[in-house]
């Protein structure tokens, strides 16, 4: 299994530095000097009302959302930390479409910034589907910094699969 799965999109001299925090362990360390607090949001309420506010901030005409929730379904095999998807319905003779928007159970104990990165990316799906630059230009107007979270929560992974995180459960909140 390659340890560094989740950054086999950047360049080797990215995944040598990733390596050597790593190997030191001091990967952990980097992670919680950028983001040392742990997010508040802990119910599907408090999700949706927080997904909610980002997009009445950014998209308030794009289509309503009709359930945000944590989903423990979620995980990491299925490549995957948030899913967005248009549920349609027959109720008569007429088709009811809404927007879904489920996040990973794994994300409860992550910092703000980590889940606000997945928040931002499933939310650009209401206007963009597919992953093109349109909707990574959308992710960075919503979040400017979307890449380096995508990037620190991408070692935030590693750190998961090396049984090193510096956010576990067993770690009181700071």
């Amino acid at each position: 299994m390659n340890p560094l799965k989740y950054l086999s999109g950047y360049s080797p001299d990215i995944q040598q530095q990733v390596q050597q925090h790593l190997d030191a362990g001091t990967l952990p360390k980097l992670l919680l000097k950028r983001h040392p607090v742990i997010h508040s949001v802990r119910s599907d309420k408090a999700l949706y009302d927080y997904t909610q506010a980002i997009k009445n901030q950014f998209l308030r005409q794009s289509s309503p959302l009709s359930k945000v929730i944590f989903d423990d379904k979620i995980n990491i095999s299925h490549h995957a930390l948030g899913l967005h998807s248009y549920v349609a319905r027959v109720q008569g003779n007429k088709i009811k479409a809404k927007n879904e928007i489920r996040i990973s159970s794994r994300l409860k104990r992550v910092p703000e910034p980590l889940l606000r990165m997945v928040v931002v990316h499933e939310l650009a799906h209401l206007k963009e589907k597919d992953h093109n630059k349109a909707f990574y230009n959308l992710c960075t107007h919503m979040e400017p910094d979307y890449h380096q979270f995508e990037f620190d929560l991408r070692l935030l992974l590693t750190c998961i699969d090396a049984n090193i995180s510096p956010y576990s459960a067993d770690k009181a909140d700071t």
